[in-house]
């Protein structure tokens, strides 16, 4: 279901308007199989997946979070450059009959980004339970310039992986501190679903949401068992650089990416989407399946329907530079997941790297063997340099950065085991302190999360009327909830846009690179 927002406002001076949307985390049932009761899920507004937000590039949101679920939560909107206070910090919780207002820029390239649960501790537990949703920042006329599939043929797709009692319900994970595999996959809330196509192409926005299982995909004509080439065009970062053509794409926790299938010559058949192990996932029987697609006849639309563009778009790529900065260790150390032997409980030393606003760093991101840790660095867009082998020694481990991987810009990298990964990013707009871990969440939230801290630059000069460095900033917490007037709506929307907070973030970006050509 699309979220609609309530109320609007533009700024009279700078012309930019900002919407009023709210979400209730609330408890209900759901039938997932017929001859079974019923499960109990937590999810926004009641559904999961949560309402999925269409925004147009450029148009800010405040989207007010009322938790009406006995657990707290913490709501991050993963893959946007937030300000530090509305990044979903895993301590700024809220609890119980109360509700948060996060103000979204939703000024960087069309993606696709999501919004979950981000609570300290318990991010496994209420995603899970189905604490999870799209969200995406559009560009009409970018898509109509490439001239891809859009509109019917724009279909997000969200992956996850459970296990179910025999009642029907889901699993309970409250004990668990490994991994949460799941022996059934399910597509949107949907547990082997399939999907009625036109004989043409489809742009497929694919998430994988599960806790800790990781999908190898592949496209099947039933009954052949040969795999069709589909082209990737997006990632976690929105386009690439180009269309990538390949028969599987490696899908870890968290990551996104587009891919456009071209049913033409498949008209009235069948197509499974298949999947198989990768790095420790647990393995099921009859786990291969994953959704069906019925081809049918006809045509009724073009648009979209033509060559993909051979260029996409050109990539705002960090600079590349000798070495790397820091060294993080994905591992376990005294019985618990940890950063470099840090623990995220460990509250006076879990802020692992200070980088000065503005500038680029290499970091080297490396695992051990038995686990694969999918890795997100919040706030920023990085590039994947390399992939090597961690230990030559041993057999596992990959030593290259796939095709999809080297064309894109992205937030989230897997680390298979025994991997060591480098990435490349710059660490801007924004000054503040931000967090980056493990994205199997059983790992995140028994304790593989950090954070680093984008400093302030004490010379800067540039004129920003509010600092948002402090993620927990009290004026910006949680309250207690009651019911808001329309009048008392739009004073909130106009408080939110005299903040400035995103306005000027190319000039803030200019000033930046403007900074640091006359620094060392």
């Amino acid at each position: 279901m699309l979220c609609k927002y309530i109320r609007t406002y533009q700024n009279e001076t700078t012309g930019v308007e900002i919407d009023f949307y709210e979400i209730k985390i609330k408890q209900f049932t759901k039938n997932l199989f017929p001859d079974l009761g019923d499960a109990t899920l937590i999810g926004y507004d009641g559904q999961a997946p949560g309402p999925t937000f269409r925004v147009k590039r450029g148009r800010e949101t405040v989207v007010r979070f009322v938790n009406e679920y006995f657990r707290p939560s913490s709501v991050h909107l993963h893959g946007s450059y937030s300000r530090a206070p509305f990044d979903g910090w895993a301590e700024d919780v809220i609890l119980p009959g109360e509700f948060k207002d996060y103000y979204y820029p939703n000024t960087q390239a069309a993606r696709t980004l999501w919004y979950h649960d981000h609570a300290m501790g318990i991010t496994s537990l209420n995603t899970y339970s189905g604490q999870a949703g799209f969200y995406i920042i559009e560009d009409e006329e970018l898509e109509e310039f490439l001239d891809i599939p859009r509109g019917l043929y724009d279909i997000p797709m969200m992956l996850h992986s459970k296990h179910y009692t025999l009642t029907g319900n889901i699993s309970d994970i409250t004990e668990e501190r490994r991994s949460t595999y799941g022996d059934t996959p399910s597509v949107n809330g949907q547990i082997l679903p399939h999907l009625v196509v036109e004989p043409r192409k489809y742009r497929f926005r694919m998430l994988n949401a599960a806790a800790s299982r990781t999908f190898n995909l592949t496209v099947n004509a039933d009954g052949t068992g040969v795999n069709k080439l589909f082209h990737v065009i997006g990632s976690d970062s929105g386009f690439m650089s180009h269309p990538v053509e390949t028969e599987t794409l490696l899908i870890a926790m968290a990551e996104r990416w587009e891919i456009v299938v071209d049913f033409a010559g498949c008209a009235g058949q069948n197509l499974t989407m298949k999947q198989t192990n990768a790095f420790a996932d647990t393995e099921y029987d009859g786990y291969d399946k994953i959704m069906q697609f019925r081809v049918g006849n006809i045509v009724s639309d073009e648009t979209g329907n033509g060559p993909l563009p051979a260029t996409l778009v050109s990539l705002d790529l960090p600079e590349d530079k000798p070495g790397f900065d820091k060294n993080f260790v994905f591992g376990v150390s005294g019985g618990q997941w940890t950063i470099n032997k840090v623990a995220f409980s460990d509250i006076e030393n879990r802020i692992l790297r200070n980088v000065p606003r503005g500038t680029t760093e290499k970091w080297r991101l490396e695992s051990g063997t038995g686990w694969s840790h999918p890795v997100h660095i919040h706030l920023v867009d990085f590039q994947i340099v390399s992939r090597e082998k961690n230990d030559t020694s041993k057999s596992k481990g990959r030593d290259f950065v796939t095709p999809y991987e080297a064309a894109a810009l992205k937030d989230v990298v897997v680390l298979g085991e025994n991997e060591a990964v480098t990435v490349l990013a710059k660490y801007a707009p924004w000054d503040g302190v931000y967090m980056f871990h493990c994205h199997n969440t059983v790992h995140e939230d028994h304790d593989m999360m950090a954070a680093f801290n984008v400093t302030s630059l004490s010379d800067f000069g540039y004129p920003e009327t509010t600092k948002f460095v402090d993620p927990m900033d009290p004026q910006f917490r949680a309250k207690p909830y009651r019911e808001f007037s329309a009048a008392e709506v739009e004073d909130v929307l106009i408080s939110f846009s005299e903040l400035s907070a995103y306005y000027d973030v190319e000039e803030i970006k200019y000033a930046l690179d403007e900074y640091w050509a006359s620094h060392t």
